[in-house]
C-alpha cells in the first residue's frame, strides 16, 4: 500500500529545503566583497564548503540512519540546518557566514539522504517511481525558484533576511516531519566488513543508476552554470538567458513525476528510461554547440527532458534492489555520486572550454554521456557468436 500524502509532503518538503538552501544562497553571494578578486576566491570558498560538506557527509549520514533510524536523522538534520540558518542571522558577520554555509551543508548532508531512505521504506516496489518522481519534482522546484526567490530576499533585506527565512523554514519543515512521518524503525543488519561494502557499491545494480545519476546532475550543472554564459557570447540578455535555465528546470520538473507514473505502471523500464535520458541529455548537451537561441534553447529542453527521465527511476532502480536495512548507506552513497557529477561536469567542460572552446566543453561532456548507453545498445543487439560444434 502506497504511503499517505500526509507522510510524504513533508518529506518531500524536506527535499526543496535543501535545493532551495543550496541554490538560493549560492546564486546570490556574488558581490560580497568589493575586490574582483577577493570576491571571486571568497565565492568559490563558500560554495566548496557547503558541497564538500555533503561529499564527505552523506555516507556517513546515510549509514547512521540505517543504524539508528532514518526519522531522527532526518529531524536532527533540520533541526541543525535552521541552527545554522540562524547563526548568520544573529552574527550578521563575513566569519559568520562561514561557518553558517559549512553548518548548512553538514546539516543537508544528513536530512537529504535521510528523506530520500524513508521514501523507498514507506512506500512499495510498485510505487517507487510516483514515490522518487514527486520527491525529485519539489527538489527541482526548489532549484529553480531558489535564485529567483532569494535574490528577491537579498533585494529586500540582504543576506540575513535569506538566512531568516531559510530559519523558519527548517523549523516549519522539521515540526511538519516530526508530527506527520511515522518512525521507522531500523532493521536487523548482518554485519558488513569493508570487502562487503565494496563488493555491494562495485555491483552493476548499484553503480549503473549511480553513474547516471552522476551524468544527470553533471549535465544540469552544467546547463544551469554555462548556458548564460554561451548567451552573452551570442549577446543575448539577461532575460533571454536567465528563461533558458528556467525552461531546464522545468522541463525537468514536468517530466519527473511521469516517468514515475509511467514505471509504477509497467509502460517504461528502468533501463529503458535511463538509456532514453542519458541519450536525450548527451544530444542536448551536443545541441549547446549550436550558436544563438535555438541552441541554447534546445540545450536547455533537451537536457531538462533527459535528468528528469534518469533522476527518479535511478533511485527507484535503487531503491527496489536495496536491502531495506541497507537503504540510508545505499541512498548517501548515491547522493554522493550525483554531488561528484555536480563537480565533475562543470570542472571538464571549463577545462576542455579553457584549452579550446566552450562548444567543445559541451562536445566532451556529450560525448562522455551518450557513450555507455550506446555501447550498452550495441552490445544487448548483437547476437551471441554460436558455438562451433565439435567434430565427429
Amino acid at each position: 500500500m502506497t504511503a499517505p500524502a500526509r507522510q510524504m509532503w513533508p518529506l518531500y518538503a524536506a527535499g526543496f529545503t535543501t535545493a532551495f538552501g543550496a541554490h538560493g544562497i549560492a546564486a546570490n553571494l556574488g558581490g560580497f566583497s568589493d575586490d574582483a578578486v577577493t570576491s571571486l576566491l571568497v565565492l568559490g570558498g563558500l560554495l566548496a564548503l557547503y558541497d564538500g560538506a555533503e561529499v564527505l557527509l552523506k555516507p556517513l549520514f546515510g549509514g547512521l540512519a540505517d543504524r539508528i533510524g532514518a526519522r531522527p536523522v532526518l529531524l536532527g538534520g533540520l533541526v541543525a540546518f535552521a541552527l545554522a540558518s540562524a547563526v548568520y542571522v544573529v552574527a550578521d558577520s563575513p566569519g559568520w557566514l562561514w561557518a553558517a554555509r559549512l553548518g548548512q551543508g553538514a546539516a543537508a548532508s544528513a536530512f537529504s539522504p535521510s528523506a530520500s531512505a524513508l521514501v523507498a521504506r514507506l512506500n512499495p516496489a510498485t510505487k517507487l517511481g510516483r514515490a522518487f518522481g514527486g520527491y525529485g519534482f519539489c527538489k527541482s522546484i526548489g532549484y529553480t525558484l531558489g535564485p529567483l526567490l532569494g535574490g528577491l530576499l537579498v533585494w529586500a533585506g540582504g543576506l540575513r533576511l535569506l538566512f531568516a527565512v531559510l530559519t523558519v523554514l527548517g523549523v516549519v519543515v522539521a515540526v511538519w516531519a516530526a508530527l506527520a512521518v511515522p518512525a521507522v524503525p531500523p532493521l536487523p543488519r548482518r554485519r558488513q566488513t569493508v570487502l562487503d561494502l565494496a563488493r555491494r557499491l562495485a555491483d552493476p545494480a548499484f553503480l549503473a543508476p549511480t553513474a547516471a545519476l552522476a551524468a544527470a546532475t553533471a549535465a544540469l550543472s552544467v546547463g544551469v552554470g554555462f548556458l548564460p554564459v554561451s548567451g552573452r557570447a551570442a549577446d543575448l540578455g539577461t532575460v533571454a538567458t536567465g528563461a533558458a535555465v528556467s525552461v531546464l528546470a522545468a522541463c525537468a520538473a514536468i517530466v519527473q513525476p511521469r516517468a514515475g507514473r509511467a514505471l509504477d505502471e509497467g509502460r517504461l523500464t528502468t533501463r529503458t528510461g535511463i538509456t532514453a535520458g542519458l541519450l536525450v541529455t548527451a544530444v542536448g548537451l551536443a545541441g549547446a554547440t549550436l550558436p544563438g537561441l535555438v541552441g541554447i534553447l534546445a540545450a536547455a529542453v533537451l537536457i531538462g527532458i533527459g535528468t528528469g527521465l534518469i533522476t527518479p527511476l535511478g533511485f527507484a532502480a535503487l531503491a527496489a534492489r536495496t536491502p531495506a536495512e541497507r537503504m540510508g548507506q545505499t541512498m548517501g552513497a548515491a547522493e554522493l555520486g550525483r554531488e561528484l557529477g555536480d563537480a565533475g561536469g562543470p570542472l571538464l567542460v571549463a577545462t576542455v572550454a579553457a584549452v579550446v572552446s566552450l562548444p567543445h566543453g559541451y562536445a566532451a561532456l556529450a560525448l562522455l554521456i551518450a557513450v555507455p548507453p550506446l555501447v550498452g545498445l550495441l552490445t544487448r543487439r548483437t547476437p551471441a557468436t554460436p558455438a562451433r560444434p565439435e567434430g565427429r
